[in-house]
């Protein structure tokens, strides 16, 4: 009998060193990643920030910024050659999971139309479309009017 080794991930609070490797992973997931100073501006502004690990190596990322009892999740990313293995679902409970630990009522995050792998996973946990926003994101000019994608902006009860 053989046994199957299961990888070991682990959350820990997101650092300032951590940026190298996670701006890395931005570009090859996001047509219009977020930058450096995005994510600097996100820890030196006190959001709740995380890194998933697995054997000491960022592989996901999520952000969230609280105002009063909202929850507002600005950021759930796992790099591509770890996506479709359920971290992106792991990620996000870790992060509703620290919303309730603030005592958040409702969490909020917008996501591009165009992005369906992440409308499914937060209409499987409970998130419902509560509005969209039009031209709130950049996008592709040859794809979207005006150059700019909607957001669908969705909304879980805590």
């Amino acid at each position: 009998m053989s046994a199957v080794l299961q990888p070991q991930y682990q959350f820990r609070p997101m650092q300032m060193a951590d940026l190298d490797a996670i701006i890395q992973i931005e570009p090859t997931i996001y047509s219009h990643p977020w930058s450096r100073g995005n994510f600097s501006d996100s820890l030196n502004s006190g959001y709740s920030a995380w890194v998933l690990v697995e054997q000491k190596k960022i592989i996901g990322y999520a952000l969230l910024m609280m105002v009063l009892d909202e929850a507002h999740l600005l950021n759930l990313s796992v790099a591509k050659s770890h996506q479709k293995q359920g971290l992106g679902r792991l990620l996000l409970e870790h992060m509703i999971k620290i919303a309730k630990n603030h005592r958040a009522a409702n969490m909020f995050l917008e996501v591009r139309p165009s992005n369906i792998s992440a409308i499914a996973l937060y209409e499987n946990i409970g998130f419902n479309e509560m509005s969209v926003r039009r031209g709130y994101y950049p996008a592709d000019p040859k794809q979207f009017k005006g150059g700019r994608e909607d957001a669908v902006l969705m909304g879980l009860a805590l």
